[in-house]
């Protein structure tokens, strides 16, 4: 161990881009971790939508493309366009102080996108399903298909 640490300050001389590139790439995860913890709503796992929806009949928006909602969403969920989602309609702000999940098809930003929306239109309880519908398949849980 100490002849690791004697030979260090000679290889990052030697490969300092390196060694910048891993400072710089170790600077944002800790920055993305810490931005992850801080925010006001909550990533879950389809174990813990499981959870939920058995405890609190939380309301599920689907997020995805309509022909991707037809082939598979999670049973319940209600379909929304992501260019029509608008915090501020009169029906989904009738559900402030409910639970809300937002799922999309793969759990790559829409959600999170809304979910920042939802958050700062008033709403207490938002939660995102963290790998979207795809995750849901993959944990082998039911799926509707069609518009319902």
């Amino acid at each position: 161990m100490s002849d690791v640490l004697h030979k260090l300050p000679e290889f990052l001389g030697n490969h300092l881009a390196l060694a910048a590139l891993f400072l710089a790439l170790l600077l944002a995860i800790v920055v993305m971790e810490i931005m992850r913890l801080f925010r006001k709503y909550k990533e879950l796992t389809p174990a813990g939508l499981t959870l939920l929806i058995n405890r609190e009949s939380p309301l599920l928006i689907d997020l995805s493309a309509y022909a991707d909602f037809e082939k598979a969403h999670v049973p319940g969920a209600k379909h929304v366009a992501m260019s029509q989602f608008d915090p501020e309609n009169k029906d989904l702000a009738k559900a402030k102080e409910l639970p809300v999940v937002l799922i999309d098809k793969d759990g790559r930003g829409a959600s999170d996108k809304a979910a920042q929306r939802l958050v700062k239109a008033g709403f207490s309880k938002v939660f995102t399903l963290g790998g979207g519908v795809f995750a849901w398949q993959q944990a082998q849980l039911p799926v509707a298909k069609g518009n319902k």
